[in-house]
């Protein structure tokens, strides 16, 4: 179960790096970017409930509420809002919004980072 949360976090980084980085290199989001958010969205959540199982069952883990948990429901909230957000920005198909939401994509990825960073930490114990 493990190499399995390993990979579909993994998978999560590589999706939604690229929706980040094409839409902020595009300077404009389009449903392309959104599918990628939301693929990365998907992966996330399942690999994160995925080492939640496996915490739950380890006598190693610690028990209880910590920094990664902690930041890591929080960017999983953070991602399905920016995905809704997009979702949103598409639908209303305003130019300037479209034009200017790779800057909160960028945002979003960067706290995204602290989670998947602190985790690989985490693991190593």
């Amino acid at each position: 179960m493990l190499i399995v949360a390993i990979i579909t976090i993994t998978l999560a980084l590589v999706f939604y790096s690229v929706g980040v980085f094409m839409e902020h290199r595009s300077k404009r989001l389009s449903f392309k970017h959104l599918v990628l958010f939301l693929g990365g969205l998907v992966f996330d959540t399942t690999g994160t409930l995925i080492m939640g199982s496996i915490a739950k069952h380890s006598t190693a883990s610690e028990t209880g509420v910590n920094w990664h948990a902690v930041t890591g429901f929080a960017a999983i909230v953070l991602m399905a809002f920016h995905a809704l957000w997009a979702i949103f920005v598409l639908l209303k198909k305003d130019e300037r919004s479209r034009n200017t939401f790779h800057r909160f994509s960028l945002i979003v990825w960067l706290i995204w980072l602290i989670p998947y960073i602190s985790g690989v930490f985490v693991g190593m114990h």
